[in-house]
């Protein structure tokens, strides 16, 4: 595995080495020890995977507030995504910046969002299947969301989104002094 730092502070960009022959190809995706050298949350207790049907499908911007904040590692299993993470830590030296990387089932990469950061996602074509692993266990009461489009974060998505949820439609804006 290969990690590059993300503009935001904590977050990674991670590659993954593979090795192949005549039955294909095999890769490791996750190591603890790696990870622990690397600063970062190394015990994923619950996996969650999405599936959006067709392209331009917006999901997030979402997180889960302290005291269950959680750190995400994220990757498309099938399908092609622009994944985001958004800074929403008030004592962050990268505060309200975002990043954003194109996942590629091909590609095997991943994207590391530390506890703090809200994240979201845009299918770049129909057919697309994410698979999340969290640090901390999902608690509905703690769930937040920021609105996508928000000009506080001013995101450049590379494509407009056609399809969300009620739920991402309506997020509130992004407000100072958030309990992110």
């Amino acid at each position: 595995m290969r990690f590059a730092p993300s503009r935001i502070a904590g977050a990674f960009f991670i590659d993954i080495d593979g090795h192949g022959d005549e039955r294909g190809t095999f890769a490791r995706t996750f190591c603890a020890e790696t990870f622990a050298a690397h600063g970062l949350a190394t015990h994923f207790p619950q996996c969650n995977a999405s599936y959006s049907a067709v392209r331009g499908t917006l999901r997030g911007l979402h997180y889960q507030a302290a005291p269950q904040g959680e750190a995400k590692l994220v990757r498309a299993t099938r399908g092609r995504v622009f994944d985001v993470a958004v800074d929403l830590r008030p004592g962050s030296g990268t505060y309200l910046a975002w990043d954003a990387v194109e996942l590629d089932w091909r590609r095997k990469n991943a994207f590391y969002i530390p506890e703090g950061c809200a994240h979201g996602l845009l299918t770049l074509e129909d057919e697309c299947e994410v698979f999340y692993q969290m640090s901390a266990p999902y608690v509905a009461d703690l769930a937040r969301c920021v609105r996508w489009d928000d000009p506080a974060f001013a995101i450049a998505w590379p494509i407009t989104p056609t399809s969300m949820n009620d739920r991402d439609a309506t997020c509130p804006y992004f407000t100072q002094g958030n309990d992110a």
